[in-house]
């Protein structure tokens, strides 16, 4: 009712009533109503309203009330992060109403061991594994999962279970089953609730709004304006010290003792896999827990309150400018209303602040930048190493000293190449394209004048083999000629296009003596045609060839020249680029066998037994990773180029071996199915339609951690499933049939950090060829990214 109202206050705020009376919405609001004497006296007044030009604001007020009904009853159904975030919120509630006397107490029994919170908890991770929360609870009991909670007898042991690797290294790895699994996310949502708020702003991780997009943004923003630049890899196993480091920071705020010893219990069944280093995070990988996201930003935010002061101190409070009091505290204040986000009006500007230090942290990936002197950020290095080995009691595999911003190539950050770049005029740029465009222009001329000249060779060739027949014969023979003297060295027997190519091979050899090129092109084009071609037009072709490559090799300062109104005294202007990594995405392309060593497109043998569309879903799950991690590269024109050189192709080609008909015809057939996958044209219409089609919760990287930015997997066709063996869906919720069992693959395993490549970097090898039940809508999600494999039951199998 209160909506309805506001709904008629705004229309009758933006229309008038003679627009109202000009459409006739009073006539169509008596048609609306049922009752016969209302109607009969609204029509007696709508008469004698029409005969004095007046209507009623009754009528107006009811016909508008009845249309708003149809615009309430046309609510979007909320898609499955805006549910989770509704059930996040719900358990939020839960939290809060345990804080006293600023702690948080009795978490375990009065909040997690609830069957309320467990059921949402279930369907938090059921809407994770896109499996709808509508669908019965299966076989997870919550009233008895709660009750072993509140009594202590909940035995974590008993919910876990180990895969070891079938290779020489023997690792282990340890998994929760669903129960335990349900607890873990509710001690999440628990935690972050607690946590979260208090985090620090260079941390982007845990929290809406911040994720590894926001975390490139503030890197590329900051680097235009650093001197210096520099990364810290953490590698470490979670270990007692560690843990009980991280248990006093968790005192700090929660005064929970069952909660403390449930998570000890955790730690000791080697089930919270929380690792620093190792692999990167937030890729959906199993190895890394349900709890790891939370409690390694738990005990990395004492390192980022400790950066704060790290940057105070050089900042703020160095003496190395400037040593008067009065200085040093105008510098501390400005220092401290940066920091609160203030605009200080008598601050100096960027360009007079002798030093500057920022940082960003996404989970273990720590990005440093400093604009000022080199010594200024070897000493912040080296007091951010001695923190986190000492206070953090974690090791440093990186020991480089800080690279020059400029001079770099760039630093490998969250997977992508950082780097700074000076930002071109547009002057500047209308001689850049003015050049590509020579450049192309002269590689079509000669382009065009080899086709002709190796065309021309060719025929020269079935010239010389005419030749050769024609000595054969004894009327058209000339006992004179260069062939007949050498045709006494011919073998007996031995056939004409056989002698013909042996005199071919001698002469070819004898020429690549003194060429260093080898193709039989080049030597028909140099040693054949060129020679014998009229010198005017040989000279001619080198002339323009020469001036051509002189001005497309024209230095900096000839290209300035051609500017209108130069300015020398106005600096370069810097601007921070994020660029993909091709050349690793190529290496796995090839070892994935979408290319071969050449980097042709091939056929990808492990997808031929798959359904076709379940083929066209797996390359198309990579371009659609490729597209929403690489729109904003600044190379992303090679990123298309791999989609329509190698992608696609590789799809059509390994369609076209599964049936064994043409390539073409594939593209004929299956046209409408092949539009999934773009081409370099419609890729930018298709990163405007991701962008329309998702809503804000969809993009929150807080809600979708562990499943946008989880890589695509390989997996090949095991066997059918008959009647005789059955198998249901592995997926965490789903209770559909799985129709096949697939093996899964694990291709490689870089070392942290990686790239970002669209594939999964590091599934461990103690999952390596295990075998999968996944039903048809879940094997569709797994390709296209929409879940991950952490949303896998890898122990379901029985």
């Amino acid at each position: 009712m209160f909506r309805n109202r506001s709904l008629v206050t705004e229309l009758l705020r933006r229309v008038d009533l003679e627009t109202l009376v000009s459409r006739g919405l009073w006539s169509r609001a008596v048609s609306t109503h049922s009752k016969p004497g209302l109607l009969a006296t609204d029509n007696v007044d709508m008469g004698s309203s029409k005969e004095n030009g007046m209507f009623s604001l009754a009528g107006e007020l009811a016909c508008l009330v009845e249309e708003s009904c149809h615009v309430v009853d046309d609510i979007k159904p909320r898609s499955r992060m805006e549910l989770k975030r509704s059930l996040e919120l719900r358990l939020k509630k839960r939290v809060k109403e345990q804080y006293n006397n600023g702690k948080f107490s009795d978490l375990l029994k009065k909040v997690i061991a609830k069957p309320e919170t467990l059921r949402d908890a279930y369907d938090c991770i059921r809407l994770n594994s896109n499996v709808s929360i509508t669908e019965g609870n299966g076989s997870v009991a919550f009233d008895s999962i709660a009750e072993e909670l509140s009594s202590g007898a909940f035995d974590v042991t008993s919910k876990t279970f180990s895969l070891v690797a079938r290779d020489k290294s023997k690792e282990v790895l340890v998994l929760p089953i669903v129960a335990l699994k349900v607890v873990q996310e509710a001690i999440r949502i628990v935690l972050e609730v607690v946590f979260s708020p208090h985090f620090s702003k260079i941390s982007h991780s845990c929290r809406s709004g911040r994720g590894r997009a926001s975390a490139l943004k503030y890197i590329s923003n900051n680097i235009s304006h650093s001197d210096w630049c520099f990364t810290l890899s953490l590698n470490k196993k979670l270990d007692v010290s560690v843990f009980e480091n991280l248990l006093s920071v968790m005192e700090e705020k929660i005064e929970d003792s069952s909660l403390i010893i449930f998570l000890r219990s955790m730690f000791e069944a080697r089930v919270l896999n929380l690792e620093f280093g190792g692999f990167p995070k937030g890729h959906g990988l199993p190895q890394e827990g349900v709890l790891s996201r939370v409690l390694m930003n738990i005990y990395l935010d004492r390192f980022d309150h400790e950066f704060y002061r790290i940057s105070m101190r050089h900042e703020a409070l160095g003496h190395d400018v400037q040593t008067e009091e009065d200085s040093v505290g105008s510098k501390l204040r400005s220092w401290f209303r940066r920091q609160a986000g203030e605009q200080d009006l008598k601050s100096t500007p960027e360009q007079a602040i002798t030093l500057r230090v920022y940082c960003c942290r996404f989970m273990d990936e720590m990005f440093f930048s400093v604009s000022g002197p080199k010594k200024a950020a070897i000493d912040i290095r080296s007091e951010a190493i001695g923190f986190l080995r000492n206070s953090l009691y974690l090791d440093i595999t990186d020991e480089t000293d800080p690279s020059p911003c400029e001079a770099t190539s760039g630093l490998r950050v969250l997977g992508t190449l950082v780097r700074k770049n000076v930002r071109e005029s547009p002057a500047v740029k209308a001689v850049h394209k003015l050049k590509e465009q020579v450049k192309l222009f002269a590689l079509q001329k000669e382009e065009a004048w080899t086709l002709g000249t190796v065309r021309i060779g060719k025929k020269w060739l079935g010239h010389g083999l005419k030749k050769v027949k024609e000595s054969e014969i004894k009327g058209l023979a000339d006992s004179n000629s260069t062939l007949s003297q050498i045709s006494s060295h011919r073998k007996a027997g031995m056939e004409t296009d056989h002698w013909y190519k042996v005199l071919l091979r001698i002469w070819m050899e004898d020429v690549l003596r003194t060429s260093a090129d080898r193709s039989e092109e080049f030597i028909l084009s140099k040693h054949v045609v060129e020679p014998a071609i009229p010198q005017e037009l040989r000279d001619a072709f080198y002339k323009f060839r020469n001036s051509a490559a002189a001005y497309v090799s024209s230095e900096t300062a000839k290209m300035e020249a051609l500017l209108t109104c130069p300015r020398s005294h106005d600096g370069p202007v810097f601007f921070g680029d994020i660029v993909a990594p091709t050349n690793a995405i190529r290496r796995r392309l090839f070892r994935y066998g979408l290319v071969t060593t050449e980097g042709y497109a091939r056929t990808n043998s492990m997808l031929l037994l798959q359904d076709t569309a379940q083929i066209i879903d797996w390359f198309s799950g990579l371009v659609r990773r490729w597209v929403i991690w690489y729109g904003g590269c600044s190379n992303f024109d090679e990123i298309k180029a791999l989609i329509d050189n190698q992608v696609r192709k590789s799809c059509i080609r390994t369609l076209a071996s599964k049936y064994r008909i043409h390539e073409n015809e594939i593209e004929k057939r299956l046209d409408l199915e092949l539009s999934t996958i773009p081409s370099a044209e419609d890729i930018e219409q298709e990163i405007q339609h991701e962008k329309l089609d998702s809503s804000a919760s969809d993009r929150d990287e807080h809600l979708t951690y562990g499943i946008s930015n989880s890589g695509l997997c390989l997996l090949s066709l095991a066997r059918i499933v008959s009647e005789s063996r059955p198998c249901n869906c592995f997926v965490i919720g789903c209770s559909m049939a799985a129709p096949a069992v697939y093996t899964l693959h694990a291709m490689e395993r870089q070392k942290f950090p990686g790239w970002k490549t669209g594939f999964s970097v590091c599934i461990p090898s103690s999952l390596n060829g295990r075998r999968i039940g996944l039903c048809k809508q879940h094997l569709k999600d797994l390709y296209m990214g929409q879940i991950s494999l952490q949303a896998i039951d890898f122990g379901a199998w029985k």
